[in-house]
């Protein structure tokens, strides 16, 4: 089969060759790849900056996948050939509470990923696509849907009437705003960028804070919230910014810390994060019982993931760049014609 393979750290080490085409083993799915979406954690590793000592040589990149089973190995009861599945990063993380060794069993690094023709899921893992999405729009789900799902309601315990705020127009920050506008809460949105703010209120945002504007932010936050600041958080940036979420969430209220876009180091300012008694969790995706949820919250809802642009198998290279540039949404790729 066709896969694209990480040769060496670098965008330009990134080489599309031929591989054997994997046989399912017992209680395996082997799944014909439609289409995979990229996340800031496959640039991440690729360019070397995400734990560089656990990337296997030729690892074939990029966790979320969308696809049809074709063959199944012995055993196999959950799905059968002509089901159309999602993959789900943390692949053996099923339910509660993760094991310390989740990373460990990670699609796209150091499990072999979706950017090929064919991919390998076991069948506890595998969660079933949503019927009225196409593979483009059901690759979006694994990381950037589910991150959001998580943090707003089963981290954050997310209520009718209570305010979230989203950092920038990502995948996740996106997937975010939706969701919790569909659950009836109010959504307060930052970006760099007015036009990006003009599209978020489009999906149910109600403010919007440009940060260049404002660098200030977390006072805007708290002028929008009558001095009280949001009830959930979601941080994408990390880096000393967090020290303005802590601000800009509410006494006794949770801070969901996805992402590192801004650095994987913060000098926290102890004092504000005592005394507003502020609850900060380090989200990595979710168990697969959270994906099993969320799908159908979406269908009821009409949610639609929003995608920037799709790319074809042999555009991966491209498809990084658009990641690197910062999309509005999300960056697909589609794998089989």
């Amino acid at each position: 089969m066709k896969a694209w393979l990480l040769k060496d750290f670098g965008l330009e080490n990134l080489e599309l060759g031929e591989v054997l085409t994997p046989t399912p083993l017992p209680g395996e799915l082997l799944i014909k790849v439609g289409a995979v979406s990229l996340n800031f954690r496959d640039k991440a590793i690729v360019d070397g900056i995400y734990e560089p000592h656990l990337v296997p040589k030729n690892l074939i990149p990029v966790s979320d996948a969308a696809g049809t089973v074709v063959a199944v190995g012995a055993g196999v009861t959950r799905f059968q050939v002509g089901d159309r599945v999602n993959s789900h990063l943390y692949s053996r993380w099923i339910d509660g509470e993760p094991g310390p060794d989740e990373p460990a069993y990670c699609f796209g690094m150091p499990l072999p990923g979706g950017l090929a023709e064919y991919m390998i899921i076991h069948e506890d893992s595998a969660v079933r696509a949503p019927a009225g999405m196409s593979d483009e729009e059901a690759s979006t789900l694994p990381i950037a849907a589910l991150t959001a799902w998580y943090s707003l309601m089963d981290v954050g315990h997310l209520q009718p009437g209570q305010t979230v705020l989203v950092q920038g127009t990502g995948g996740v920050s996106i997937f975010a705003a939706q969701i919790a506008a569909a659950h009836g809460a109010r959504v307060i949105a930052t970006s760099s960028n007015n036009a990006n703010l003009d599209k978020v209120k489009a999906l149910g945002v109600n403010e919007g804070i440009n940060y260049r504007i404002f660098p200030d932010w977390e006072k805007k936050v708290l002028e929008l919230t009558a001095g009280k600041g949001v009830d959930v958080t979601i941080d994408v940036a990390g880096g000393n910014g967090l020290n303005k979420s802590v601000l800009a969430t509410k006494a006794a209220g949770v801070i969901a810390q996805v992402g590192f876009l801004t650095g994987q180091t913060a000098q926290l300012q102890l004092m504000p994060l005592i005394f507003r008694q502020t609850t900060i969790r380090g989200i990595a995706v979710a168990p697969r019982t959270s994906f099993d949820r969320m799908n159908p919250f979406l269908d009821q809802h009409g949610i639609r993931p929003v995608i920037d642009k799709v790319y074809a198998f042999d555009e991966a290279v491209q498809a990084y760049e658009h990641l690197a540039r910062g999309p509005f949404g999300k960056v697909v790729i589609k794998v089989a014609d």
